[in-house]
């Protein structure tokens, strides 16, 4: 927010977090490790989505990626039924540009945007 001011977008300059939270998830564990380098601080999926909230709430933040570990449905699905109507909720790492698990996004509601990479489409997908 500091170096919004100072370059002079206060006001017109809102933010986009692209977590990649799958990078500090604890595998095995419904746990992410805000530490990062081991035996940190562990929360639950869904303390960290009320952490994401809570910077919403004091920040302008309109675009969250990659919130929770691509695997972690349940958090991605009850995060964004929270908060689909406030800001975007994107699956990069959750979807991979993978129709199968874009259906299932879809169907469980576990975001509202995706990010579409092309070069992520197999050939075989693209011939069929």
């Amino acid at each position: 927010m500091e170096a919004i001011t100072k370059a002079g977008y206060e006001g017109i300059c809102d933010i986009g977090l692209d977590v990649a939270a799958s990078e500090f998830k604890i595998k095995g564990e419904d746990a992410y490790d805000l530490d990062f380098k081991g035996a940190g601080q562990k929360i639950t999926g869904q303390a960290l989505g009320e952490l994401y909230e809570s910077l919403a709430a004091d920040f302008p933040i309109v675009s969250i990626e990659d919130a929770f570990d691509e695997d972690d449905w349940a958090s991605w699905s009850a995060f964004t039924a929270r908060n689909g109507d406030k800001f975007q909720v994107v699956g990069d790492d959750l979807t991979v540009t993978n129709p199968v698990k874009i259906d299932r996004a879809i169907k469980e509601k576990a975001c509202n945007a995706l990010l579409l990479k092309v070069n992520q489409v197999s050939e075989k997908l693209v011939r069929n």
